[in-house]
């Protein structure tokens, strides 16, 4: 039976019911999941699907990532609610090309273990499903393993086996209409230019868990935290003088009351030098190479290949004395003479994060 999987968290639960009331069949997991977005979201919960199946001594076959073929398929639909119509098209396309692997491999029977996740509708599964089993001729299965709590007994096992559990369906317009509702930041589609990995950023999961693996490798016993902490992400920044442009970066946490703001150097001290107004200080990229024993050329330098985030931590630390201060501290590679514009726009908010430590 070929089982077409979209996530560890539904598939884990479900396979394992598969192989306990069918010890006989021979399963095939099917990743093929063109609708997440990001890529990296996609990196990261195939490399939970591949731990899981290896868990459950199941064969994984990856489909293609033909995100441009899914866009185009659900086009029109980007404002439909979830469980809504472009959530059946999405599921015919993933369906059409499940049934396509099955006839490929010579399997008769398919079935999805989106069956299990109580985001989606089975009514609209089985649609889709019996569809295909008409015009493919291959036989779609659908296991209610939601029924006789087995949603509550899913949760139990993705928690015992410390599966990652994402916090949205997994595409782009779900999770536009999620935050939004949630009134919250969408900072999974944030990907800063210079690829620094950002605190609770999909690439920060994917190396915790990463790692988590390689841990399970070593026989290495772990567990997976969460903690609460204060996340900030960077929209925009520019530095004037005048009227010219400098190069200019800004370190994690700047923040000022407003996304601009004008003024002069008006004092220096021990190599940082401070604007007149909203607390933000600059300090030069020789300053900076001296505290932080680099080498860098240029500001512009620092800001395609910058330092990791705990060095750049460490670097606030020293400069301000104190670990709760945002304000913002700008490198550039001369104290600037002059009038100065600098525009600053961030959003500073609650979080959560995931941490793994050895036992």
């Amino acid at each position: 039976m070929l089982v077409h999987i979209c996530c560890s968290v539904d598939s884990h639960f479900f396979i394992e019911k598969l192989q306990q009331e069918y010890p006989d069949e021979k399963l095939i997991g099917f990743f093929y999941d063109p609708n997440i977005h990001p890529y990296s979201e996609y990196r990261l919960r195939l490399l939970d699907v591949e731990r899981s199946c290896k868990k459950l001594s199941i064969e994984l076959i990856e489909g293609p990532y033909d995100f441009e073929n899914w866009l185009n398929a659900v086009r029109g639909l980007e404002k439909e609610p979830e469980k809504g119509s472009r959530c059946e098209v999405c599921f015919d396309r993933r369906f059409e090309v499940s049934a396509q692997k099955a006839l490929e491999l010579g399997e008769k029977t398919m079935t999805t273990t989106l069956l299990v996740s109580p985001k989606k509708s089975q009514e609209q599964l089985i649609r889709s499903g019996e569809a295909f089993e008409a015009s493919h001729g291959v036989k779609f299965i659908a296991f209610d393993y939601r029924k006789n709590n087995g949603t509550a007994d899913q949760g139990r096992v993705s928690k015992e086996q410390q599966l990652y559990r994402q916090d949205y369906c997994g595409c782009l317009f779900g999770l536009d209409m999620q935050r939004e509702q949630q009134q919250k930041l969408m900072d999974e589609m944030f990907s800063p230019i210079n690829a620094q990995i950002l605190p609770a950023s999909i690439e920060e999961r994917l190396e915790l868990y990463q790692l988590r693996n390689e841990l399970e490798e070593s026989n290495t016993p772990y567990r997976i935290l969460k903690e609460r902490f204060l996340n900030y992400r960077l929209i925009r920044s520019s530095l004037k003088v005048g009227d010219s442009v400098v190069p200019s970066y800004p370190l994690f946490y700047s923040t000022i009351s407003r996304p601009q703001t004008q003024g002069t150097i008006e004092l220096s001290i021990e190599d940082q030098h401070f604007l007149n107004r909203d607390e933000v200080r600059f300090i030069t990229i020789a300053t900076f190479n001296t505290l932080c024993a680099t080498h860098y050329r240029s500001t512009q330098e620092l800001m395609f290949n910058p330092l990791s985030l705990d060095d750049e931590l460490s670097l606030r630390s020293q400069l301000v004395k104190t670990p709760f201060s945002t304000s913002a501290i700008i490198i550039v590679d001369t104290i600037p003479i002059g009038k100065l514009t600098l525009i600053l726009e961030t959003k500073t908010y609650e979080d959560t994060k995931e941490r793994l430590i050895t036992l």
